[in-house]
């Protein structure tokens, strides 16, 4: 009774520090991702709430992706959920349909990248601060961001709207009937910049690109677990697989301090002792039912060898001085078991002459046990 008592109060304990930990790592001021649902410096609440301020309706996509109405701004702040090559097309299309779509994120969505032709170079330069010149930027002289971002590769289509050192590092592109916004640096529109240089002109001008009213939607769905999440490098690369690793390793180690069993005890079958004529028959049938009848010879002429080197002392092993010591040694018996091999591989095409020259065999290879069986019972 102690040690079941014993063995629950450690469950209770280790669950407790996994939970504690879980809720520690949660609560920690720091969103990397840019999440709406984050107050710390790099987090985005308040790009959802300056939007509402403005008069657009806000709302987060979660537990499905789903963007339906073409008359919308979508907020796309670095998924950490990779987009599959449906959910980018998909957006593709809504942009090109009407939709204006603001996707800021410092490394970028492979398969986002790739339907809205987005190109990236691999040289980082300062963010710190950038140049503004786009054509829809009113009062918006510098904006301030991070310490680095990557610069795009513009396309015929692609007007820089920000540059730092000369390189892009913002740019629009009308899209079909929609636009494109793509910024190297989402702290620009974060929580603990937008009171620097003139970010907050910046994203008010952002969000006069939809006329009055229009709704404004944030991509909360690629910040959370999806299914193309759950993968094998998950389990340690992810906070909620670490927390069901630790969970795992919690309920492990409370059965083992607990002294149980992790499942019925199964009684491992007796092994019925089988006779040499069982598998004689078994090997015999599963030959036959292959048409192995080659190997079957093969299989009764070794055998045989084998018991006459037994008989005689001599090593079958290598067969050609196997057969020269057998020669000399004992050339009756070597002359009959010469003859009965003879006759055996002449017998492939009868099953009766098969059998009769097993039989033969047998009786070169078991003379004692032949002439006891002629021996009349008493």
């Amino acid at each position: 009774m102690r040690g079941d008592i014993r063995g629950w109060m450690a469950i209770g304990v280790i669950g407790l520090a996994v939970l504690a930990a879980i809720l520690i790592g949660q609560q920690k001021p720091d969103s990397p991702e840019h999440s709406t649902n984050s107050d710390a410096a790099n987090g985005a609440s308040a790009v959802m709430l300056y939007a509402s301020a403005m008069g657009h309706p806000t709302r987060q996509v979660t537990g499905s992706f789903e963007i339906s109405d073409a008359n919308t701004m979508l907020f796309v702040f670095t998924p950490t959920s990779p987009y599959t090559s449906e959910e980018a097309d998909a957006t593709a299309r809504w942009v090109h349909d009407g939709g204006v779509i603001v996707y800021a994120s410092e490394q970028g969505d492979p398969e986002l990248d790739t339907a809205l032709t987005v190109n990236r170079f691999a040289r980082p330069v300062p963010s710190d601060s950038a140049d503004a010149n786009g054509p829809f930027l009113d009062g918006v002289r510098s904006v301030a961001g991070g310490t680095f971002a990557l610069p795009f590769g513009l396309g015929a289509r692609q007007v820089a709207v920000l540059r730092s050192g000369g390189l892009p590092i913002a740019y629009e592109e009308r899209f079909g009937r929609g636009l494109v916004i793509a910024l190297a640096d989402p702290l620009e529109l974060c929580n603990g910049y937008l009171e620097k240089a003139d970010n907050g002109r910046f994203l008010a001008d952002l969000l006069g690109l939809v006329p009055a009213g229009a709704p404004v939607v944030f991509d909360e769905y690629h910040h959370g677990l999806t299914a193309s999440d759950i993968t094998p490098a998950a389990w340690i690369l992810t906070p909620w697989g670490a927390a069901l690793l630790w969970l795992i390793v919690a309920i492990f180690f409370g059965l083992l301090l607990r002294g149980r069993r992790f499942g019925p005890l199964v009684p491992r079958p007796a092994e019925a002792s089988r006779l040499d004529a069982e598998w004689a028959v078994a090997v015999g049938e599963l030959l036959r039912r292959a048409g192995a009848r080659a190997v079957t010879l093969g299989v009764l002429a070794r055998a045989s060898e084998r018991a006459v080197a037994m008989q005689t002392g001599l090593p079958v092993e290598p067969r050609e001085r196997f057969w020269q010591s057998l020669w000399q040694r004992a050339p009756d018996i070597a002359s009959d078991l010469d003859s009965a091999e003879r006759a055996l591989y002449g017998s492939e095409k009868s099953e009766k002459d098969l059998l009769a020259a097993a039989q033969r065999l047998h009786g070169i290879a078991y003379p004692v046990s032949e002439e006891g069986r002629r021996r009349p019972r008493q």
